[in-house]
């Protein structure tokens, strides 16, 4: 299919409900309290027990922004992406060489820092797009692996497999115009058109020429149009939901973000911090003191009580009228917040998936064993879990399609195949537990050398195993000799 035809809808109407979300999401995520208030003066400005949102509250003109916000949304976000590539995926080809050209292209797009960054905006945003590219000027001897917010995106979907994808970013403009750059991914071939029109309406289709952001790509296109050809018949680009389904957009293959439904907890979170915050504003010590008591400053200067001075003269005030000196100043329920906070926080971390002890509650600071780990962050784990499983097979299925670019667009003598993902479990087993398990299995004569060198290091391949067992065994004096081997019985 084509770009889409001139005075199209934009975005199109397929996906503007979920860009509305999308841009709630954005708001809690970002944690900036002007991104907030802007996005409620147009979503329901009331929770559903009737209450005004705190954001969504008018402030008055020239008063001080007394609403406190606390970022949680955005901690969740960090803590889904900290859980699946804190650390780094273990990535393996079945070929030596293949295995060689993707480790360089691995490190090189630093890919492994990528993920974690793609992880957490999948979190709050319900998803994202991985696509393949290239630039020559950029990076002359490599394909690019980069990220695409799900609301810079239009997919096409057949029973849930994408078929073709037309990314979009708003260029610089110094008028009303709203410059659009459209990029089509579709099986072997990616099309480029540019756009000129308004917020909501795509406009016409221009030369890439005339915006100074497409003009290099309109060079390299040349003249036989707007269209590249991969050289691959294979897309080159993939979707990785956040978890699924989408429970407000029941059918679609779009993900769901974990902030869906917990928007009203956030609210009333930063609204008992506000609560918070303005008992110890109001609880300040103030000393209220009689007209009498205060000293003239000069004319124009006003008058002004001095709390250090020791001796005062005699003052014509009634004793029995209030006439001293009084001290204000209200208690702190400190109790009461803290408690209504740390409930908020726990029932919205569970809504989102994960277990409170993911975000800081329920620990004393004591260190811990890994099994100990798993027991408290049973519910992140199974989170944790699910969204292995989508990204185990994007990975995958990505990283084939840049060793594909990488041979036809770059000359690589590689052959494209699939790579194996590990993700890992996500917890680091504890030396002491390690070491216990296995001297109870040695003791019980149910492990080999072989299976503990494994055990104690997953990541080394056979040749390093290998290599570990035949010290272990000679330092040991269990190695054997062969006795196939010439003079090995001597």
């Amino acid at each position: 299919m084509p770009l889409p035809d001139n005075g199209a809808a934009w975005p199109p109407r397929s996906v503007a409900p979920l860009y509305a979300d999308i841009r709630l999401d954005d708001a809690w995520y970002s944690g900036d309290r002007k991104k907030l208030a802007d996005v409620y003066r147009h979503a329901p400005q009331h929770r559903h027990d009737g209450r005004r949102r705190l954001w969504g509250r008018h402030r008055q003109p020239g008063r001080r922004e007394q609403r406190l916000h606390i970022p949680l949304a955005g901690e969740i976000a960090q803590t889904s992406a900290d859980l699946l590539f804190a650390d780094t995926p273990i990535i393996t080809a079945s070929d030596a060489a293949t295995q060689e050209r993707l480790d360089a292209l691995l490190d090189a797009g630093g890919i492994p820092e990528l993920l974690l960054t793609a992880a957490e905006t999948a979190a709050a945003l319900s998803g994202v797009f991985l696509r393949v590219t290239w630039d020559r000027d950029a990076a002359p001897d490599r394909p690019l692996l980069t990220v695409v917010h799900p609301d810079q995106a239009v997919p096409e979907w057949t029973f849930g497999i994408t078929t073709a994808v037309t990314f979009w970013r708003a260029l610089p403009s110094t008028t009303s115009t709203v410059w659009r750059h459209l990029e089509r991914h579709e099986r072997g071939a990616i099309l480029h058109g540019l756009y000129e029109g308004t917020a909501e309406n795509l406009g016409r289709r221009v030369p890439l020429t005339e915006h100074p952001s497409t003009a290099p790509l309109a060079e390299s296109l040349g003249p036989e149009g707007d269209a590249i050809d991969t050289g691959i018949d294979m897309l080159t680009s993939v979707y990785v939901p956040n978890i699924a389904p989408n429970r407000r957009h029941r059918g679609a293959p779009w993900g769901r973000s974990d902030l869906q439904g917990v928007h009203d907890l956030f609210d009333s979170l930063d609204e008992t911090w506000s609560s918070w915050m303005r008992d110890i504003r109001l609880a300040r010590s103030r000393i209220i003191v009689p007209d009498g008591y205060l000293r003239d400053q000069g004319p124009g200067r006003g008058a002004a009580f001095d709390e250090d001075r020791e001796i005062w003269q005699s003052l014509a005030i009634p004793p029995t009228e209030q006439g001293g000196i009084t001290l204000s100043q209200f208690s702190i329920r400190v109790e009461e917040h803290r408690a209504t906070a740390d409930a908020i926080v726990r029932q919205a971390t569970t809504a989102a998936g994960y277990s409170p002890a993911s975000v800081g509650l329920d620990g004393d600071g004591a260190a811990v064993t890994a099994t100990e780990i798993a027991a408290r962050d049973h519910r992140s784990m199974v989170t944790r879990g699910k969204k292995a499983r989508y990204w185990r097979r994007a990975i995958g299925e990505i990283l084939h399609v840049l060793l594909a670019v990488d041979r036809v667009q770059f000359g690589s003598r590689v052959t494209p195949a699939r790579p194996t993902v590990d993700i890992g479990d996500g917890v680091a087993e504890d030396p002491g537990s390690t070491a216990q398990t296995l001297a109870l299995l040695t003791q019980a004569q149910a492990v080999s050398t072989d299976t503990k060198v494994r055990l104690v290091h997953p990541d080394w391949d056979d040749t390093a195993v290998t290599a570990e067992v035949d010290r272990i065994l000679t330092e040991t004096g269990a190695a054997v000799p062969d006795p196939m081997q010439a003079g090995a019985l001597d």
